[in-house]
């Protein structure tokens, strides 16, 4: 088992401590969230896109960075949902994730994060409920 982290890691690890400063200072969360989706590419910036849409559509959560990507935050500043792209981390697929305070439990077992290579009009139907129950219950 390896104990050093990647140059991607490192690099993500930089951007919180970026985003942690920057919010600090009073920065415009949302200009540095639709930015991070501007430096992307092909399939991830058309998912980061799509869900940018669908969070500012039907929610009330903040657009922000989060370790260098998008990510959509509660009142209190936690976040809720992010998008992970493929190309960061040389994977291949992208990830769209809810953290803890989603509250998305179902039963003794329930997803935290989906792989997502393309979002058809179901995919974005289940993401939205989704998105819904996170914001309501968060």
């Amino acid at each position: 088992m390896s104990t050093t982290f990647s140059k991607e890691e490192k690099a993500a690890m930089r951007a919180a401590a970026a985003e942690a400063k920057a919010a600090k200072l009073g920065a415009d969360l949302e200009a540095a969230c639709l930015g991070a989706i501007a430096e992307m590419t092909g399939t991830d910036k058309e998912l980061a896109e799509t869900l940018h849409q669908m969070v500012q559509k039907n929610t009330d959560l903040g657009a922000k960075t989060w370790y260098g990507m998008p990510a959509y935050a509660n009142a209190e500043g936690k976040v809720v949902v992010f998008f992970q792209s493929a190309a960061k981390f040389k994977v291949r697929y992208a990830t769209i994730g809810f953290q803890p305070d989603a509250m998305l439990d179902e039963g003794n077992l329930w997803p935290t994060s989906f792989a997502v290579t393309e979002l058809s009009a179901a995919d974005q139907d289940r993401l939205v409920e989704l998105l819904k129950k996170a914001v309501n219950r968060a």
